[in-house]
């Protein structure tokens, strides 16, 4: 066999490409598979410096490298699955993996590099790495997606979870309020079918004194029952929102003892009303109808819980930009524990035994004052009386 032709038959037909190099860097030889791969003929690249074949910096390294090993020995460009770059005719460059052996022959040194071509890995591997880039990308938009629909079905969760409790807040109050209404309308009602039957009955004889009794009682019941319906009536708009301040500069003293006249007429034996005005001026920025109703509820509970017999202090002061509205009764008085649900709506007290009421009036009072833009607060003790105070400062005195 013919080992030469054998050899010569296995370099041209190699799937990689081969080139040797002497001393100097000058090719000797160039396999087809390494002049397709670099884009030139044999004729081109044989005799010239195998720099040629390689791009910036190894193109002007590359006589440095072997001068450096034939001088140190050291290996440097000797090596197996060295990745490096190489330069094509038409200036392009391509990714391959170079092996380096050195070739001792006839009393010379040469190089033999073997060229296996990475472009396919290398373009692979791109599109894997664009790939996985795009794939992340979607992962993290998918992720932000996820995020905002879980925050919003947070949100959503948590409206419904108001919702919710408003609706059972709702359905408490209508609770109360059916469990009240068959307690407060009853009463005055069966007063007043009773009343009167038995003025029937006296009329007859004639009994004068009877009829007046209950025909007292009559107007009696007939006042609470409008009063009830007039809580009701007031919440229900201040629900609606069609309750709205109309803040103007009123006369208080003069308005005060309008209300002082009207109540003292429903006032319980011997019960008084005393006013008093505090302050060189009488003149203050609220609106009237609001602050009336607020005032005369106070004035109310004050009669209601109180008994025969007593003083109801009713107190104005104006002092600059404050004003300062207090009433005060010597009467039953608010239990500590009970205080702090006061002015909840249908809230009652549980020391007010028999005695007719809502619950409604006191937050009937609080809402009138916010929405003219003050406080209301309540000092108490039980059997030790009740104050009252509403406080209220002008924005521009």
């Amino acid at each position: 066999m013919d080992t030469s032709r054998l050899l010569k038959a296995i370099i041209e037909n190699a799937i990689d490409g081969i080139i040797t190099i002497d001393r100097y860097g000058i090719v000797d030889s160039i396999n087809p598979a390494a002049s397709n791969l670099f884009g030139y003929d044999a004729e081109e690249v044989i005799g010239n410096n195998v720099s040629m074949l390689m791009p910036e910096p190894d193109h002007s390294r590359h006589d440095q490298y072997i001068h450096n090993y034939l001088t140190t020995g050291v290996k440097k460009i000797i090596g197996i699955g060295r990745e490096v770059r190489g330069l094509r005719k038409d200036g392009t460059t391509f990714p391959f993996r170079l092996a380096v052996s050195e070739v001792h022959y006839e009393n010379k040194t040469a190089f033999t590099g073997f060229v296996h071509d990475l472009s396919k890995e290398k373009e692979a591997e791109e599109k894997l790495i664009q790939h996985m880039e795009e794939l992340e990308a979607t992962v993290s938009n998918r992720t932000k997606d996820l995020i905002k629909l879980v925050s919003e079905l947070e949100k959503t969760k948590s409206e419904v979870s108001q919702s919710l409790e408003k609706e059972k807040e709702l359905n408490q109050l209508k609770s109360r309020f059916v469990s009240m209404a068959s307690h407060e309308f009853r009463t005055p009602l069966s007063a007043v079918q009773l009343s009167a039957s038995l003025i029937e009955k006296y009329a007859e004889k004639p009994d004068l004194t009877n009829v007046l009794k209950h025909t007292g009682r009559i107007k009696n019941s007939v006042q609470l029952l409008t009063s009830i319906l007039n809580d009701f009536l007031s919440l229900e708009r201040l629900e609606a929102g069609k309750v709205l301040a109309n803040n103007e500069e009123i006369n208080l003293v003069e308005l005060a003892e309008e209300i002082t006249e009207e109540m003292q007429l429903i006032c319980k034996t011997n019960q008084h009303i005393v006013y008093q005005h505090t302050g060189s001026g009488g003149k203050f920025s609220l609106d009237a109808n609001l602050l009336k109703n607020s005032i005369i509820n106070l004035i109310s509970n004050a009669i209601k819980y109180s008994g025969e017999n007593t003083f109801i202090e009713f107190n104005t002061e104006i002092t600059g930009d404050l004003c300062l509205i207090v009433v005060k009764d010597d009467g039953i008085g608010i239990p500590e524990e009970d205080q702090k649900n006061l002015f909840e709506p249908f809230f009652r007290a549980h020391n007010t035994g028999n005695i007719p009421g809502t619950g409604l009036g006191l937050n009937i009072v609080r809402r009138y004052v916010s929405l003219m833009g003050g406080t209301v607060t309540c000092q108490s003790a039980q059997d030790k009386g009740t104050v009252f105070t509403l406080a209220f400062r002008n924005a521009n005195p």
